[in-house]
Parts: C-alpha cells; sequence; structure tokens
C-alpha cells in the first residue's frame, strides 16, 4: 500500500481551511499496523494536523511558527492503549455479550457496553446474558431485521455491509455528501484575547468543557489538556465506562450533572459563560431536547468554539442513530474488506479503534483552528464531523487486497518515563508521539474515575 500520510495530513488541513503558508510536519517512517487499510497513515497524519493547528495557534499568539514532528511507531501506538499499570489491571472494555454473532444471513455486531443498551439487545433477542445463548438466538434472525429491532428498542448493533452496499445505502449517500469537516463563523466575544501565546503551556488559562463519552471525543479533549487546557468532563449520574476512563481521563477534572434538570443546565449554563471551547458527543437534535441548542450555547457564550461529533454523519436517515467505531465498521464496509483480505469467514475489523482515534485528533485541531481564528477577530465558531465520515476517508484512501503490515515498536514506556499516580495504583504512559518544537506535552493531573469533582471550575 502507499504511503498515504501526507495526503492525508494535508487533505486535513484543506477540511479545516488552512490556507496560505502551513506548519512544517515531519512524518518520519516506521512500521506499519497489520490492516488492509492505511491505519499508520491515518495515525501519523491526524495526530500531525492537531500540532500543525497548535502551531498556527502560537503563531497567531505572537511566537514563531515551530516546527512539528509525528513518530510513526507511538503514532500508531497511541491509536491502541497508552497506559501502562504497575501492579493492577484495567477492566475489560467490553462487555461479555459485545461481539459479532452470526446470523441466518449475515453477520452483526451487538455492542453492549452501556446496561441500557445491553437490556434492549437482550429484551430483542429474548436470550439472557450469556454468550452462547445470545449466538442461538441471534442465528435465528436475519441480521437486517436484528439490526432494525435493537435500534428501535433502543439499543445499539450494526450489520456486516460491503463497501458497495454502504456506497447505495441512503446514510452511505449522505455521508458521502457531506464535508469531512463542517464548519460555520459565529458571534465574537466582547473580549479579545489579550497578550502572547505562552508557547511552552500554549493552552494555559483556556477553558474546555468536555461533554463526551467513548472514545472520540475524550482523545481530543486529553490532547488540549496536555497542552495546558482547564478541561472539565461532564457525565450524567450513574454513567461509567472503566475500561477507557484510566486511558482518557488525565490531565481532567470529572464531574457529573443530570442535564434533564432544569437546575443541572442552569448550572451547565453557568460553566459555559466562561468556557473557550466545548466539546460535545451528542446526537444531531440531543441537546436541542435539552434546551441546550445551539442558539442557547452561543446566547450563553459569544465566541465560543464549539466541536461536536456524531457516529453516522448528520444528515440522512441515520442521522440521529446511536453508533460506536466497531459498528461503523460493520456499516461502512471496512470490517466486510478486512474478512476478504484476510481470507477469513468472519468480519476483521481494523486493529485499532482508528476511526474514533483520528476523529478525537480531528476534533483537537478544529477546535485549535477556532481558537486561533478567534484570536483575529473575536468570532466564535460552530465544528462537527462523525466517524462515519472518517471511515469514508480512509475507505478513499485505497484497500490492500491482502492484510499487510510489519510491526510497531516500541511498545512500552522508556525507563524514565514519569509515574502517574491514579487512584488505581501508580502507572506509566508511552510518550507522546507528537513533538511541537517548545511546546511538549504534559499532563498535570492523573486519570481519575468520573464524578470525582464538583461541576466548577478551578479558581471558582
Amino acid at each position: 500500500m502507499t504511503d498515504a500520510t501526507d495526503p492525508l495530513l494535508h487533505r486535513f488541513l484543506d477540511e479545516l481551511g488552512v490556507t496560505g503558508a502551513r506548519p512544517a510536519v515531519e512524518t518520519p517512517p516506521g512500521g506499519t499496523l497489520p490492516s488492509a487499510f492505511a491505519v499508520s497513515d491515518l495515525a501519523q497524519a491526524s495526530i500531525g494536523v492537531a500540532g500543525a493547528a497548535l502551531s498556527r495557534l502560537i503563531a497567531a499568539g505572537g511566537g514563531g511558527q515551530p516546527a512539528v514532528t509525528v513518530d510513526r511507531d507511538l503514532a500508531s501506538a497511541w491509536f491502541a492503549w497508552t497506559l501502562r499499570p504497575d501492579g493492577w489491571s484495567v477492566p475489560d472494555a467490553w462487555d461479555l455479550v459485545a461481539g459479532d454473532y452470526a446470523g441466518n444471513d449475515g453477520w452483526i455486531r451487538l455492542h453492549t457496553n452501556a446496561p441500557h443498551h445491553r437490556a434492549a439487545a437482550l429484551a430483542v433477542l429474548g436470550a439472557p446474558g450469556e454468550r452462547v445463548a445470545v449466538a442461538d438466538a441471534v442465528a435465528r434472525w436475519s441480521v437486517g431485521d436484528l439490526e432494525a429491532d435493537v435500534v428501535e428498542a433502543g439499543g445499539v448493533a450494526a450489520s456486516l455491509r460491503p463497501i458497495a452496499g454502504w456506497d447505495t445505502h441512503p446514510q452511505g449517500m449522505a455521508v458521502a455528501g457531506e464535508p469531512l469537516v463542517h464548519m460555520e463563523r459565529t458571534s465574537a466575544t466582547s473580549q479579545l484575547e489579550a497578550g502572547d501565546v505562552d508557547p511552552t503551556r500554549p493552552l494555559a488559562g483556556l477553558r474546555v468543557l468536555d461533554l463526551t463519552r467513548v472514545l472520540a471525543g475524550p482523545v481530543a479533549t486529553r490532547l488540549l489538556a496536555g497542552w495546558g487546557a482547564e478541561v472539565l468532563r461532564i457525565d450524567p449520574p450513574g454513567w461509567d465506562e472503566p475500561g477507557v476512563v484510566p486511558e482518557v481521563t488525565v490531565g481532567k477534572r470529572c464531574a457529573r450533572l443530570d442535564l434533564t434538570q432544569d437546575g443541572a443546565r442552569q448550572r451547565f449554563l453557568r460553566l459555559l459563560e466562561s468556557a473557550d471551547v466545548l466539546v460535545h458527543g451528542y446526537r444531531p437534535g440531543a441537546l436541542e431536547g435539552l434546551g441546550l441548542g445551539a442558539d442557547v450555547r452561543q446566547a450563553a457564550r459569544s465566541g465560543l468554539v464549539d466541536v461536536s461529533l456524531d457516529a453516522y454523519g448528520w444528515t440522512g436517515p441515520w442521522a440521529s442513530r446511536r453508533g460506536f467505531d466497531s459498528l461503523v465498521q460493520m456499516s461502512s464496509g471496512i470490517a466486510h474488506a478486512g474478512m476478504i483480505a484476510a481470507s477469513s469467514d468472519r468480519p476483521v475489523p481494523l486493529p485499532v479503534q482508528a476511526l474514533d482515534h483520528a476523529t478525537g485528533y480531528l476534533l483537537a485541531a478544529s477546535a485549535l483552528t477556532g481558537l486561533t481564528e478567534r484570536r483575529f477577530d473575536g468570532r466564535g465558531s460552530r465544528w462537527r464531523t462523525s466517524l462515519a465520515a472518517m471511515a469514508r476517508l480512509l475507505v478513499d484512501t485505497g484497500v490492500a487486497p491482502s492484510i499487510e503490515g510489519d510491526g510497531i515498536q516500541p511498545t512500552d514506556p522508556a525507563a524514565g518515563a514519569p509515574v502517574e499516580h491514579t487512584v488505581w495504583g501508580d502507572a506509566r504512559r508511552l510518550p507522546p508521539p507528537l513533538e511541537v518544537d517548545g511546546a511538549p506535552l504534559r499532563w498535570d493531573l492523573p486519570a481519575g474515575p468520573l464524578g470525582a469533582v464538583e461541576p466548577t471550575w478551578l479558581d471558582e
């Protein structure tokens, strides 16, 4: 497979509307994750565009435009798992029922990590929460019918489609007609940022309100925290994702609010009044249904950089459908193409959740680009993308006829890596894959559990 890193990087910059002189981004060669798709190229390019966006922000804040380097092996490794616990284990990221099942006419993936999604799938199947029983029940279904019924019941599932089938599906056609990144400028803040950006800690003093969950949004806000932003993550009561929280909450403070309640919504709006960036992963119309639509958010904070994602795109019949990386891979033909390339009789997904990670870095780049533009004219912006659009981009880079890859090294932290004292135990992380000259990534807070703090900014 040809090297797609630089073309992808320029595509990302084009999508962000970056014209004129662009930061120098070095993408030295390295290993390649085994896949029929250009996963390591995608990793290196998406992380690189986030670095380029930060370089532009530093330049806009009075500094030079620092060079950017992305280590290919580390970029690929960061698309998997960065945390290495010392004497303890992170819970399994997957529920025991979650996974791929053979129906009577194809394959389907059930995503049952959330209790209510698990309950919906089991109710439709009329099966207990045991893998063998679920497999027996699924085998009696047409996968298209089961997918539709699980979704109708409030669950999440996706049947296996080939790329050509997605291309002619109404939702696949809708996604093909959407830009990878949609941006619109909004109203101006009453006060322009004053002073230079500190190139050593370029996001210090900026506030990021995080309304995202697994996995793309938390990846984006983790990166922003690494450059000094104050990130406050808000989750609903009772929500947890123990298999990924230690990976993505580093550098963040995590609180809870029930946004279905009037008092909590008002408290959220007070937080928003002094936020610089909002990152959210609600489906289209969901925040509107909570009384927190775009106009309300803009009224609460003029000049806000409002960044969002969803699973299946913003138009078409599935725009409001729940989804996750693994499901989009099934729907969009990625898992089917992997199956063919591997000569397998079952779906073969990407070796990592690359759609989530790449989308996360693109979200971070969008936020940084919005902050850069705001320094010039004080105006805010709204940005949105989707996992399905990222899947479309990856498919468009080409599909190899067989699984290609030569391994990725290193996979462990350097001997001198600092210890992260988490509430679960000590751990170390892989070195960051991204170097922006003079602006090292550094996380000031260890990973911690959801809902550990009150929903307030640090100096309030």
